[in-house]
C-alpha cells in the first residue's frame, strides 16, 4: 500500500465522498454485499471503493475470518467519524431544504383518512398557519418519506418505525353504523344475522373483532360485499345497502346529521393506532411541528 498521506495532504483535496460512504455502508452492515444493495451498485463497485480507500489512508480497513468481514483496528477508529461526518452532511442538507420549502408541507396519508377526517378540518389549520400551504397525496403503499419528498404521514401501525418519529395522534376503535332505515330494525347483535355486513378490503377481519367483543359468535362475519376503501364502505352505508362497522371518527358528521345511525352504542378499541410520522432530523422543522401540535389538539377535542 503506498504511504499514508499527511491531515494537511486531505485537506488540500477533495475527500473521496463514495469511497467513504462505500466504507460507512459497509462498516455498519459488515457485509459488502449487504452494502451494495443499500447503495444500489455493484459488489465490485463496493470492494473498488474500499479498496481505494484503503490505499489512500495506507491501512486495512477490514478483515476476513471465519466468521465474517470484521473492521480492522483502523477500521474501528474511523467509522464512528466517519459516520457523524455523513449525519452533519445530511443535517445541513436538510436545513436548506427545510429553508427552501418552509412555506409548504406535503403528508401522505390514506385516502379514507384524507376524505374522511384530514380534509374536513384542514380550514382550522389553515385559519391558524395560513403561511403554510398544504399538500395532500394519498397512498396504501409503504413509503420513503425522503425518497418521495415528503414532509409527514400520517399512517396505521404501532409506531415503530426506525429513522422515524412517530406522534401517536388516536388509537382506531370499531362501532357499527346503518342507515337510519336499516338502523330502525336492528335492536340487537343477533338481528345482524341475515343482513348484509359491508366489508372494507383492508380492514377485511373488523366485523369479526366487533361480533366476537360482542358475543355475537353465531353470526358469520365474512357475508357481505367487500370493498376497495372504507371510503366506499361508507357510501354502501349511505345508500343502505347494509351494515358497517367502522371506526365513528370517519363517519362522524353522518352520525350528526343523521344520514347513519350508530347501533349498540359499543365500541370497542383495536390494536393499531394513527400516528404522524416525520424523518427524526425534521421533527423539529417549524412546519411539521405546527402540523403535529395542530393535529394533536384535533384529536384531543
Amino acid at each position: 500500500m503506498a504511504a499514508a498521506p499527511t491531515a494537511s495532504a486531505f485537506s488540500r483535496r477533495l475527500l473521496p465522498l463514495n469511497a467513504l460512504k462505500a466504507f460507512e455502508v459497509a462498516g455498519r452492515h459488515l457485509n459488502f454485499t449487504a452494502a451494495a444493495e443499500e447503495l444500489s451498485v455493484t459488489l465490485s463497485a463496493i470492494s473498488h471503493q474500499i479498496r481505494q480507500l484503503e490505499e489512500m489512508l495506507g491501512v486495512p480497513l477490514f478483515h476476513r475470518t471465519r466468521r465474517g468481514l470484521v473492521l480492522s483496528p483502523e477500521g474501528q477508529a474511523i467509522l464512528p467519524d466517519v459516520q457523524r461526518g455523513f449525519d452533519y452532511l445530511a443535517q445541513a442538507l436538510a436545513k436548506l431544504e427545510a429553508r427552501r420549502t418552509e412555506g409548504t408541507l406535503t403528508i401522505s396519508m390514506f385516502s379514507t383518512v384524507a376524505m374522511r377526517w384530514f380534509i374536513p378540518r384542514l380550514s382550522r389549520f389553515q385559519a391558524k398557519h395560513p403561511d403554510i400551504d398544504v399538500r395532500i397525496t394519498t397512498s396504501m403503499k409503504p413509503i420513503d418519506l425522503e425518497r418521495e419528498g415528503l414532509d409527514c404521514a400520517i399512517r396505521y401501525g404501532n409506531g415503530d418505525w426506525p429513522g422515524l418519529t412517530a406522534t401517536k395522534l388516536f388509537t382506531e376503535e370499531l362501532a357499527v353504523v346503518a342507515h337510519p332505515d336499516l338502523a330502525g330494525k336492528i335492536h340487537k347483535p343477533a338481528d345482524l344475522a341475515g343482513l348484509r355486513l359491508l366489508h372494507s378490503q383492508n380492514r377485511i377481519e373488523h366485523w369479526r373483532i366487533w361480533l366476537q367483543a360482542m358475543g355475537a359468535n353465531d353470526i358469520d362475519p365474512t357475508v357481505g360485499p367487500v370493498f376497495e376503501t372504507r371510503s366506499f364502505t361508507i357510501q354502501a352505508a349511505l345508500q343502505g345497502l347494509g351494515v358497517a362497522v367502522m371506526d365513528p371518527a370517519f363517519v362522524a358528521e353522518e352520525i350528526k346529521a343523521g344520514r347513519l345511525v350508530r347501533l349498540f352504542d359499543r365500541s370497542f378499541p383495536v390494536s393499531g393506532a394513527y400516528w404522524l410520522v416525520c424523518l427524526d432530523h425534521m421533527a423539529e422543522a417549524p412546519r411539521i411541528k405546527a402540523m403535529r401540535d395542530w393535529l394533536l389538539e384535533e384529536t384531543a377535542s
